[in-house]
């Protein structure tokens, strides 16, 4: 007896092709990635969102950081585990935060001068619509703040409050960055 033959089920499927060159230059990209978070210091890791695998290796780095060797198979390793971070895009945009990319961090300063100052001359308005913005902030201690800041500006002397408020609202600024 002869089969029938019927039609196979075709399966479509996208398939991607990418590069070896693509995915080299994605690779040096991890590695250059691991190298600069390496050689920051630890109170500037803290702030990025590390899992727990990179902060034992950023660990290890630390110590091996001498030996060559050693060290670039560690960042090896390093670049290996960010690729399968899940969160790289925030870690990278904290990072250009904290590395003055685009000159992101004197935008920022600026930005709050400019509230510290707004602050100062209108006062409780601004203060409840800086506190909707930013609802991390205490609104006692921001309105105490204002007041010494006004007082101190209303006497030409700008000193203590004046500074402590720029420091509270770039606090709250680092917090929602």
């Amino acid at each position: 007896m002869a089969k029938k033959k019927g039609k196979p089920a075709e399966i479509e499927e996208e398939i991607i092709y990418v590069s070896r060159t693509e995915l080299k230059r994605e690779a040096q990209e991890f590695h250059q990635l691991g190298s600069e978070i390496a050689k920051m210091g630890k109170k500037q890791r803290e702030r990025l969102p590390l899992n727990d695998d990179l902060k034992e290796a950023m660990v290890v780095a630390d110590k091996i950081s001498n030996k060559s060797d050693a060290y670039r198979r560690h960042l090896n390793y390093i670049a290996k585990t960010l690729r399968t971070v899940e969160n790289i895009e925030e870690i990278k945009a904290i990072i250009d935060v904290m590395l003055n990319k685009n000159n992101q961090a004197e935008v920022l300063v600026k930005k709050i001068e400019q509230l510290r100052a707004d602050l100062i001359e209108q006062g409780d308005d601004l203060i409840n619509e800086t506190i909707e913005q930013f609802p991390e902030l205490d609104r006692q201690q921001l309105r105490q703040l204002v007041r010494n800041a006004t007082k101190e500006a209303k006497a030409e002397k700008p000193g203590k409050g004046y500074k402590e408020l720029f420091q509270y609202l770039k606090d709250a600024h680092t917090v929602t960055y």
